[in-house]
């Protein structure tokens, strides 16, 4: 009998039966969905290569909790923020209504996501009718409940932001000591006295802090410790809407024409109204998805994700979001992207020019650390382009290869060999290493195992050289086994991150579609053959 039409693994386990561990594919059934989501993005120009970062960071822990818990369905939300004075003023230099404005973005972004294969299974325009009743429901919900006022504001405004700040988090800028900015962003901000409707936010600066000081709930953590020493300290009461004649492009605020929701009110709450809230029966949401189980967004906007919306979630009596994971930003030869600068990296461009998986594959690698700034780089995507192809791609091709597949013909699989063994156990521990980089939300220390992985499996193919008449047969055989073991269990790791490569690298191995989910890279060996060829190795990318 030929070694393709013996069942490779089954024959392989043979080998193993002694020590073979049984495994059941845990299946989690969960009445309570997982809950993932993006920056709510905000339309008031072209997507640039930061709006995909965050899509695929949130796409591949998506992905892997599809993979980790195939029980548990996963709701993954993404979505645009479209109202504001930005938008306002943007629509009115384009000569276009700001609704006709927002639809064309809008869809950018949606095609963004296409290019990309993200997964999102929910996009949220906060332009919609849904979303317009959960404001309003929420609104005079914390109306009812004593929380909103109307009052007298001061205080410094900035349009690029759509923030206002205190005297503590402005400063005068360092190219012109007569303009005033926020101290957090470098955005341009003004004074501004209005009369507006204030949430109560001082009234959660105790419990806000008490749950931070109990739970380590922010990435990285410099993040979580910077927001409770924001939380030391007294906060001040928030302003939740702009006069209309100031700001029309909005939500009218419930009963009062001449006021204008705050924009970024209205946007935090599309996490709830992305879910269908409020939710019938006026249950806990568990149902639904709520809470949140990872949230992600930029660095940027942590204060208005891990303190403004959980003081609206305190105060709807809701539960906080699990886990905030803020991500840098990317830069450009460390510069901010600007479009004034001409150095704005163009998404769709990257994934055209150099393929999606490494476009993704770069993203994680590159910036799956999440701690510090990161620089769009096109020789760094170069080389990590090769990075991925030699150790993956050129290391099936080699397996693939006519000599070593001759030389396997008629050969026994039942073979152990000292030079492959260590191959073989590195392959069986990989998954464990990964989710627990995962688990950390540490893309790049998951990535960093896999490939240290294929550079022991080419490392070790080099030293067998199981192509060479001189190599024993059961060497040649015990490589051939371990190399393909290798190549099935970082295929199944590698899905998240580069999904179409590894679809196609488990294809080529004949991995049924059924056995490719997190639990069967923890089992060791299938019941299938590895059918392919060079052909197929040449696929991958």
């Amino acid at each position: 009998m030929t070694i393709c039409r013996l069942s490779f693994y089954r024959a392989a386990s043979l080998i193993h039966k002694p020590h073979r561990r049984l495994f059941t594919t845990t299946q989690r059934n969960d009445s309570k969905p997982y809950y993932i989501t993006t920056p709510i993005f905000y339309p008031n120009a072209v997507p640039h290569i930061g709006h995909l970062y965050s899509l695929v960071i949130a796409d591949i822990f998506a992905r892997y909790q599809r993979l980790l818990n195939p029980g548990t369905p996963v709701q993954f939300l993404a979505g645009t923020d479209e109202h504001g004075l930005k938008i306002q003023k943007a629509a009115q230099l384009k000569g276009i209504p700001p609704l006709n404005f927002c639809d064309q973005l809008s869809e950018q972004f949606r095609n963004l996501s296409t290019a990309a294969h993200i997964t999102h299974d929910r996009f949220m325009r906060t332009t919609s009718d849904t979303h317009h009743r959960a404001v309003e429901h929420i609104w005079n919900k914390l109306n009812d409940r004593g929380l909103i006022y109307k009052g007298k504001y001061s205080g410094w405004y900035s349009i690029t932001d759509e923030c206002f700040y205190t005297e503590n988090q402005i400063g005068p800028s360092s190219q012109d000591p007569n303009v005033m900015v926020s101290l957090e962003t470098g955005a341009q901000v003004e004074w501004s006295n209005e009369e507006n409707y204030m949430f109560r936010l001082s009234n959660f600066r105790s419990p806000l802090h008490s749950h931070y000081s109990a739970h380590r709930s922010i990435f990285p953590s410099q993040h979580h410790t910077h927001i409770l020493d924001i939380l030391s300290e007294p906060l001040e009461d928030l302003s939740i809407s702009r006069p209309r004649s100031r700001l029309h492009w909005g939500l009218q605020v419930p009963n009062d024409p001449s006021q204008t929701v705050y924009v970024w009110f209205d946007a935090l709450l599309v996490y709830l109204s992305g879910l269908g809230y409020p939710w019938h029966g006026g249950g806990t949401g568990e149902a639904e998805g709520w809470p949140v189980n990872l949230q992600l967004i930029g660095k940027d906007i942590l204060r208005f994700h891990a303190i403004y919306l959980p003081a609206i979630l305190k105060a709807l009596d809701l539960p906080l979001q699990e886990r905030i994971l803020a991500h840098a930003h990317w830069t450009v030869e460390q510069k901010k992207m600007s479009k004034s600068l001409g150095n704005v990296a163009d998404p769709f461009e990257a994934i055209d020019e150099f393929g999606l998986d490494v476009v993704r594959y770069y993203l994680a690698r590159v910036g799956g650390h999440f701690k510090d700034d990161v620089d769009w780089s096109r020789s760094q995507l170069d080389k990590h382009s090769k990075e991925l192809k030699s150790l993956l791609g050129n290391f099936l091709l080699r397996i693939a290869s006519p000599k070593i597949q001759a030389r396997i013909i008629n050969q026994s699989s039942a073979h152990t060999s000292p030079s492959s063994a260590p191959l073989l156990e590195a392959a069986h521990q990989l998954v464990d290493l990964v989710e627990a980089s995962l688990e950390r939300l540490d893309l790049s220390d998951a990535l960093e195992h896999i490939t240290e992985l294929l550079r022991l499996a080419n490392k070790t193919i080099t030293d067998v050289a199981p192509w060479k008449p001189s190599c024993p047969p059961e060497d040649v055989m015990a490589c051939y086994i371990a190399s393909v073991e290798t190549l099935r269990v970082a295929g199944i790791c590698l899905q998240p991150f580069v999904p179409d490569t590894s679809k196609r690298l488990l294809d080529a191995l004949a991995i049924p579609a059924s056995e490719r989910t997190w639990g069967f890279a923890r089992k060791k060996y299938g019941g299938h053959s590895p059918r392919f060829s060079a052909v197929d190795a040449v696929k991958l990318f």
